[in-house]
């Protein structure tokens, strides 16, 4: 008998278990529109008087919970660096030819970046008015930027994801998320304390300090998200590249 027979037998018991586990989990899931959770209701009643944002869930990551967040920008950030101690190699050696080698291609795929990134940037910007924010918006900008490797190829794509640029920017975002909290310390009140003002509702500029760190919070979303995209191609993918011929 096989090894992998051997798996698939003993996987059949464990995937019925947890697909038993999974349905009875939905079977506990309240009806849609039927949520009843207090939090939520007080949330949705004081976010925008009290923090002048019209997104009660931008109101709570940055604001009634912005402590958590620290800690999720940390969780990220310590996850991009064990990867990249794993991952990063000390000799890139010369770089693989690009496998894009259509020009309509290449000119779609240059408009797409640019569209896409300012998507990116509308998300983060509006994340006090819309649905939106840091995180979102920080992996619509990473996702832009990861365009030029699929439509230009491997040489654009690393002379963009430079690891000198894109190290520093990472730890700049978290650590401006700290600085920002120490402010409010400085200025009289609990750590993250908004010491701006709320701000105009309905407006860019609500909420304060708010802004501040969203957008502390896309640069260190975006950053670690393009240096995973960094090392998992040149990890993986770079050295297939390598091998086909010029």
């Amino acid at each position: 008998m096989t090894r992998a027979r051997i798996r698939a037998i003993f996987a059949v018991p464990v995937l019925a278990a947890l697909g038993v586990f999974l349905f009875w989990g939905f079977a506990g899931v309240p009806d849609f529109g039927g949520f009843h959770g207090r939090y939520g209701t007080i949330i949705n009643h004081r976010a925008t008087p009290e923090r002048h944002t019209t997104n009660a869930v931008t109101a709570v990551v940055f604001d009634y919970r912005g402590v958590d967040t620290l800690g999720e920008e940390f969780i990220l950030f310590a996850a991009v660096v064990g990867v990249v101690l794993l991952l990063r190699k000390g000799d890139e050696g010369e770089p693989p030819t690009a496998p894009v080698r259509s020009e309509q291609v290449r000119l779609v795929g240059a408009v797409m970046v640019g569209v896409a990134f300012l998507i990116g940037l509308w998300v983060i910007a509006f994340g006090f008015v819309t649905p939106g924010g840091g995180f979102q918006g920080g992996v619509v900008v990473a996702g832009a930027l990861l365009l030029v490797f699929l439509t230009a190829g491997y040489r654009p794509w690393q002379r963009l994801a430079k690891e000198r640029a894109l190290d520093p920017l990472e730890g700049l975002g978290v650590g401006s998320f700290v600085a920002i909290g120490l402010a409010g310390l400085i200025a009289s009140g609990p750590f993250l304390h908004n010491f701006i003002g709320s701000g105009r509702t309905g407006t860019l500029a609500s909420g304060g300090t708010m802004p501040l760190l969203n957008w502390a919070t896309a640069l260190e979303v975006a950053a670690a998200n393009v240096v995973l995209y960094a090392e998992f191609l040149e990890h993986y993918v770079a050295p297939i590249f390598a091998k086909e011929p010029r």
